[in-house]
């Protein structure tokens, strides 16, 4: 039988806030951070990568963080003013007719209605988040879920 090649167009939008507070919540630890480096080939998967964004409430967005997302995913750092809600909703939709499958890196019941746009316009949704802080309804809603684990985090050390 012969390999069959799935080329699929991905975009991974990120709820930073949310993904932290998640990851803090589970580990008891403010420094732990997401592990992208292998986290987005995990979630991937062998498809190609259209887009990595990370959104981001606040101002103290770590410019290191940035240069790493970008240089190894072309990936983009956008401040929010406040919530990262409106934004990622937006560039979902703008997105929508770009690509094949939108990855939402966040459990907050808030992208629900979402979910259910990008659906409806035949893309692919997939979750990516702390199983147990995320809204059973965004994982129902969802066309997949990747459980974001203490193995996707490390805690980070600031050198001395």
């Amino acid at each position: 039988m012969s390999q069959i090649l799935i080329n699929q167009s991905v975009a991974i939008l990120c709820d930073g806030n949310n993904i932290e507070k998640s990851i803090h919540n589970i580990s008891k630890n403010k420094n732990a951070m997401i592990n992208f480096d292998t986290l987005i080939p995990k979630l991937l998967n062998g498809r190609g990568l259209n887009r990595m964004i990370y959104f981001r409430e606040g101002k103290s967005i770590s410019s290191k963080f940035a240069d790493r997302l970008h240089e190894n995913f072309y990936g983009s750092v956008i401040p929010c003013h406040k919530s990262a809600d409106i934004p990622l909703t937006i560039k979902a939709t703008q997105l929508a007719s770009k690509v094949d499958t939108i990855i939402i890196m966040s459990g907050d019941s808030d992208y629900v209605e979402l979910v259910t746009h990008l659906k409806g316009e035949g893309v692919r949704v997939e979750i990516a988040a702390v199983k147990e802080t995320t809204a059973k309804i965004l994982i129902d809603k969802s066309d997949y879920m990747h459980e974001i684990t203490s193995n996707d985090w490390f805690v980070y050390k600031a050198p001395r």
